[in-house]
């Protein structure tokens, strides 16, 4: 009985830190959430909506600004059906093919992810700027404008956001098992029938992840577009060079409310894709 008294007292001894110990790992985690991202997030909250419900929906639909949300949004979706596309083409050729430089190759995709996005714009328009000879050869002889127009806004969000669903669907095909795939070849199944009835089911959340995560990150993007959208209103005006636009206008509450729609867009973008992604995993695990 003494013995499991003294147990007892010194598992309690050796218990009491370490709970100190979680508390304040864990108020200094919940501490810096709130400074760096809650606090903030209630700020612009606050000053949107400020003057009440009516004077929020007036500012995100004035002629300006409703067009820079939908131009926004149109690109952003063209943006996420092409590099859907490609992004899946590209995360199938690197698990599933060797050639050379495919370790490069695959270190360069992420290299959107590092450098500024600043420099993306920097490169477009030195490639597709007017003066350039490739923008002014399709400017002559298609009349198309890449630079200053729409085009220059989807190419920037295609080079921004091609890692995410290449990264999204590779790690889950390389973890595919390939028996059914071989069974299928043997019976006489072709490679696209073999792609689309084996390949791409177990693909679907994860693609579906990648386009919702580069969809919320094309939202907010502002370095790149800033040089490549020409910021003309009713044409090339983004959501975010707005935003940008008002605050140096000094008029607050307008960049406040076009701030609120593209951060709810984007967190509810961010929630969704969260889910599908442990949707995803549960999915793989009930297959193991």
């Amino acid at each position: 009985m003494n013995l499991q008294t003294t147990s007892t007292l010194t598992n309690k001894r050796l218990r009491t830190p370490l709970a100190w110990g979680q508390l304040g790992i864990r108020s200094i985690a919940f501490s810096y959430l709130a400074v760096m991202l809650i606090i903030p997030l209630l700020v612009i909250l606050q000053d949107g909506f400020r003057e009440g419900l009516a004077e929020f929906w007036r500012q995100i639909t004035l002629p300006t600004a409703w067009s820079a949300l939908k131009l926004t949004l149109w690109t952003s979706a063209m943006m996420m059906v092409i590099n859907t596309i490609m992004g899946t083409l590209t995360a199938f050729v690197l698990v599933r093919y060797d050639f050379p430089g495919k370790t490069i190759l695959n270190g360069i995709i992420d290299l959107p992810l590092a450098i500024p996005t600043l420099v993306t714009g920097v490169m477009l328009v030195i490639l597709f700027g007017p003066q350039e000879a490739l923008g002014l050869w399709l400017k002559e002889q298609f009349d198309f404008s890449v630079m200053f127009a729409p085009p220059g806004i989807v190419l920037a969000l295609l080079f921004l956001t091609f890692p995410f669903v290449v990264r999204s669907v590779q790690p889950v095909l390389m973890e595919l098992d390939r028996s059914q795939e071989h069974a299928a070849a043997t019976l006489g199944a072709g490679g696209w029938t073999i792609f689309r009835r084996i390949i791409l089911p177990p693909l679907a959340l994860p693609v579906t992840t990648g386009a919702l995560l580069s969809f919320a990150r094309a939202i907010g993007e502002f370095g790149s577009i800033v040089i490549v959208a020409g910021n003309i209103p009713f044409l090339s005006q983004t959501a975010a060079v707005y935003v940008f636009g008002e605050v140096e206008s000094e008029n607050r509450l307008g960049a406040s409310a076009v701030s609120i729609v593209m951060v709810a867009i984007a967190f509810g973008l961010l929630m969704l894709a969260d889910y599908l992604r442990k949707r995803s995993k549960n999915s793989q695990g009930e297959l193991a």
